[in-house]
């Protein structure tokens, strides 16, 4: 039996799934915990044996051969960024946007002429990649210029990739080169005003994750066993959303969709689609968003960020969603346990009932930062909107991933916690989406998938996604 092996390198879990290629199904999946402190493969080869016994229950190992085996890898804190640009709304925005887009946490952001200060800042930040950006093709070179100098004058030596106006690229080329340090060069990600084009940046962003830091990260050790860690693993759900979204020459897809990835420490939400505005007299401002649009959430989290989801939600809306008006809930001492016991999985009904209490907060709180938002103007030809990001009024599926959803008794409640809300009208949030879960866990490993057997990797997320 012919079978793709794809490991996902997860920050708490490492996750196993074994694909059949002729029957076209999941044939086993596997997990443990995740040991990059240590060695990598410790966590993999305890998760490995418990996938072979699983497998071993329909068909002898010998019997099957692993024809690839690929992997992604959010361990050791996934990849962590700092996005240059020129106007914060503009370039420094369609930088953010091209980095995440490829995986990245994005730790800060930083605009115009940078400072000593403000290097020093980005030389101590415990990042991985810069990403050096600014000006359209043609306009401002100045300042790209000025910030690649700063880079080589306090001598940070981090993969930088160059997404900014064409017209500086030889003089940057030239400064770093001299400086000899590692670069790499991609198309800008804001050619014109308000027009994006960050899947260059995107690419170039996954080959220095590929090339250097998984090396940096101890990851090296895992390449013995398998052919290659491909992508950050949050790269790789945005590649299934995509490829789920948009299918193939010989799949279709099955439209727009939003993915909702809640985790320990944060809550991912992916959106693919245009999201132009669907109601008349609405008007689009600012930066587009890209069709495959990723956002990161780093104070919503399940259990590393259970404190920063108190500060950012307060006790109020946790107390609406735990639905017990006469039980007196201590929120502060439950999220203060979940912050200090990382590990921790609910036992109790109560621990369950918080748990998804948090998980709605996440939710409706991501999803709120991530759609699209309407602001009313007025004009001599009477009230008109502008909209600023993503109309996902009319987005027809919503998925949810993540330990807190896969293993509810009501993903649905969870998942509609980031639905339209009549109270704040301005925030386009989809009306009436069916709502899927991903009880197998195999979105990363379907995004593994698409990038060899796009045709695959569809079939089997339309035959596994549930519709709860």
């Amino acid at each position: 039996m012919k079978c793709y092996l794809t490991i996902d390198f997860g920050s708490t879990y490492t996750k196993l799934t074994a694909i059949d290629l002729v029957g076209e199904r999941i044939l086993a999946t596997a997990k443990d915990i995740t040991t990059v402190e240590d060695n990598i493969m410790i966590g993999f080869d305890k998760a490995y044996s418990k996938l072979v016994k699983k497998i071993e229950k329909e068909i002898p190992i010998s019997q099957v051969e692993f024809v690839d085996k690929i992997a992604c890898s959010s361990a050791a804190g996934g990849l962590k960024m700092v996005a240059i640009g020129l106007v914060p709304e503009l370039t420094a925005e369609a930088a953010k946007k091209a980095a995440l887009g490829a995986g990245a946490r994005v730790m800060k952001t930083y605009s115009y002429e940078l400072n000593s200060r403000e290097m020093e800042e980005i030389k101590s930040s415990p990042i991985d990649i810069i990403l050096l950006a600014g000006g359209t093709d043609g306009g401002n070179k100045e300042c790209i210029i000025h910030n690649a100098r700063l880079i080589v004058e306090h001598d940070i030596r981090k993969p930088i990739v160059v997404a900014g106006n064409k017209a500086a690229s030889d003089e940057i080329e030239k400064i770093f080169s001299e400086a000899k340090l590692d670069y790499y060069m991609a198309d800008n990600v804001m050619p014109k005003i308000n027009k994006l084009n960050v899947e260059p940046a995107r690419e170039e962003i996954r080959k220095v994750f590929m090339n250097k830091i998984i090396e940096a990260k101890g990851m090296k050790k895992a390449e013995n066993f398998i052919s290659g860690i491909l992508m950050p693993t949050p790269a790789a759900v945005l590649k299934a959303a995509e490829v789920l979204s948009e299918g193939t020459d010989e799949e279709d897809g099955i439209g727009d969709l939003i993915i909702v990835d809640i985790g320990g420490a944060t809550t991912d939400i992916h959106s693919i689609g245009k999201g132009e505005p669907s109601k008349p007299g609405v008007l689009l401002k600012g930066l587009e968003d890209p069709v495959a649009k990723r956002t990161v959430e780093g104070d919503l989290g399940m259990r590393y960020s259970a404190i920063s989801l108190l500060e950012a939600a307060g006790t109020k809306k946790i107390r609406n969603y735990l639905n017990d008006v006469d039980k007196k809930w201590d929120v502060k001492g439950h999220c203060s346990y979940r912050h200090d016991h990382i590990k921790m999985v609910p036992q109790t009904k109560e621990e369950i009932l918080f748990d998804e209490a948090m998980a709605k907060v996440a939710t409706e709180l991501s999803m709120t930062r991530h759609c699209g938002v309407l602001e009313c103007i007025y004009t001599p030809m009477g009230t008109m909107f502008n909209q600023s990001g993503k109309d996902l009024l009319n987005a027809p599926y919503i998925i949810g991933t993540g330990g807190v959803i896969v293993h509810s008794e009501d993903p649905r409640g969870i998942l509609a916690a980031g639905t339209f809300n009549p109270a704040e009208p301005i925030y386009l949030k989809p009306e009436n989406p069916k709502f899927m879960v991903d009880k197998t866990y195999i979105l990363s490993s379907m995004g593994l998938l698409a990038q060899k057997e796009p045709d695959l990797a569809i079939k089997i997320m339309k035959k596994y996604l549930i519709e709860v």
